[in-house]
């Protein structure tokens, strides 16, 4: 458990970093000069140079542990922040925040391959998972006004700086404070609550349980379910991309002077969904439903929220923003628990690299067709439809949920 804390620790600090860049990114590629769309494939390629990154994760991780990928990509992620604080045009920007897209594609994987081998039984791995969620929460409801307020009184390039010094000394105190855990040499997934281990039932080649486990623990997920985290980033990627280019209320663009004027309304604008996460996140009755049914009901909350901005119904903005945030709380703990519940434990590594991998191509897929699209239909159009694509697939794989009996006990 000491491990646990300290990982979530170093994870608060490393999520407000990177959260507190969201409000101040846009503005800031404005002021170098940037175009809409040049903003929108700033942002995609952050996420499309996570793939490389997360591919080599995937494996690192399961091989070496998650320990040095942790700390090194935390002190990689710090020095980038000091060098982008130099930049002068968006060509080095747009440089500098590809690279940061590599190298801080190592700390997802490596976190929650972490998380869910210090889990003791599926229950708990659902615990630890909301846990992450909740840490992620906490950092990201204050750290978008907080880089929005530093902007304000300090300037892009103080913050920047201010930002990447964090992110560096909290990577070096990772080396001090993460432990690696050891798996079992059979590498069995956990049992249900209230279940032990059971021995004689080792896996089989390549890691999957023997026919005979009484547990009836399932061999993994179908290729298929990585479409609907796709469309969940893509649909996230699109909301990070129009905040900053919305004035309050107001949906369509805006000036360059009106943009810079704005930046602390974003970064509350950010907050206010974080704030919805964490109301989900803290009714912690709802670990004990099961993943898959949290994972739909989060993603149509999720859909009818978008197509209530893209019709502009008669809703305030702030509702609808603290609507989506309550979704995300639901929707991202449920889809690590899924996972981790179909995944074999010497596969923690590769099934969230996986994971990392859809996330990342949603986000760079939003952004960029946001940039390309948003004077043609609202970008939130595009969310709407993804989000509902995404879902229709989850069907397809009924009896794969049915035979993995991936239900906490009780219900």
């Amino acid at each position: 458990m000491k491990t646990a804390i300290w990982l979530y620790l170093f994870m608060f600090v490393a999520f407000f970093d990177l959260h507190a860049q969201y409000p101040i990114l846009s503005p800031f590629a404005v002021s170098l000069g940037a175009a809409p769309s040049f903003i929108g494939l700033i942002l995609g390629l952050y996420s499309i140079t996570h793939l490389p990154g997360n591919l080599l994760a995937g494996i690192g991780v399961d091989r070496y542990g998650s320990k040095v990928f942790i700390s090194s990509s935390l002190i990689a992620g710090g020095v980038l922040l000091l060098l982008q604080a130099k930049v002068a045009d968006p060509w080095q920007l747009l440089v500098i925040r590809s690279v940061s897209g590599f190298v801080l594609a190592f700390l997802s994987p490596a976190c929650m391959a972490l998380l869910a081998k210090l889990a003791r039984d599926r229950v708990h791995q659902s615990k630890l998972m909301s846990g992450n969620g909740l840490v992620h929460t906490l950092a990201s409801v204050v750290s978008p006004a907080a880089g929005a307020y530093l902007v304000a009184k300090i300037g892009f390039s103080t913050s920047f700086t201010v930002l990447g010094w964090g992110l560096l000394i909290t990577g070096i105190l990772s080396i001090f404070g993460i432990r690696d855990v050891r798996l079992p040499a059979d590498g069995s997934l956990l049992p249900a609550a209230g279940h032990g281990h059971h021995k004689g039932h080792s896996s089989g080649k390549g890691g999957a349980p023997a026919k005979t486990d009484p547990v009836g623990q399932p061999t993994g997920l179908p290729w298929l379910f990585f479409v609907l985290p796709m469309a969940i980033s893509c649909s996230q990627g699109i909301l990070y991309f129009e905040l900053p280019l919305l004035n309050h209320h107001n949906h369509g663009p805006v000036s360059a002077s009106a943009l810079t004027g704005s930046v602390l309304n974003s970064g509350i604008l950010f907050s206010l969904v974080s704030l919805g996460a964490l109301l989900s996140l803290s009714m912690v009755f709802l670990n004990r439903i099961s993943p898959l049914v949290r994972t739909m009901a989060g993603c149509l909350m999720l859909a009818a929220a978008f197509f209530a901005m893209a019709v502009r119904a008669p809703v305030s903005l702030y509702v609808l923003l603290f609507f989506i945030g309550m979704a995300k709380g639901v929707i991202f703990p449920a889809i690590a628990s899924l996972l981790a519940a179909s995944t074999n434990a010497t596969r923690y590594g590769r099934a969230y690299s996986i994971l990392s991998i859809a996330y990342s191509l949603g986000s760079f897929i939003g952004p960029v067709a946001a940039g390309q699209w948003r004077g043609a239909v609202s970008p939130y159009y595009i969310a709407f439809f993804v989000l509902m694509a995404g879902l229709c697939f989850l069907p397809l794989n009924r009896i794969h949920w049915q035979n993995a009996k991936l239900e906490p006990p009780g219900l």
